[in-house]
């Protein structure tokens, strides 16, 4: 079973997700800020994270930066959940440190294609 490590400080959009990705059959770990994220990446590696870039104590777009360059992290697949859709917000997420991009509200059948991709 694939481990999700979700990292997301809004409630609503956490409950609402892990749900659906257990639904698929996905094991799936929550973070509620960026530093968290961070962290259980380090210690308890999963295979993908879905890292919202609006977030406290660190922001999405620090810890992806944070992530790619820890030689124990650096191989896990990063998609960017975000709200922003404007012309550039992908490859600012690119040059980041994410693998792929998503914008909120979530389309739950095209993430599910972009985490299908990014495991293989």
């Amino acid at each position: 079973m694939a481990k999700i490590l979700l990292v997301e400080d809004n409630e609503m959009n956490r409950d609402m997700l892990s749900r659906r990705l257990k639904k698929k059959g996905f094991d799936v770990v929550m973070a509620f800020d960026g530093q968290q994220g961070v962290d259980m990446a380090r210690s308890e590696p999963p295979d993908l994270i879905l890292l919202d870039m609006s977030l406290p104590v660190m922001d999405g777009w620090e810890a992806a930066g944070v992530l790619k360059s820890d030689a124990r992290t650096q191989a896990i697949p990063i998609i960017a959940l975000t709200a922003h859709a404007m012309a550039g917000d992908k490859e600012k997420a690119m040059d980041a440190g994410c693998d792929d991009y998503d914008t909120k509200p979530i389309d739950f059948e095209r993430l599910l294609g972009k985490i299908s991709s990014m495991m293989g």
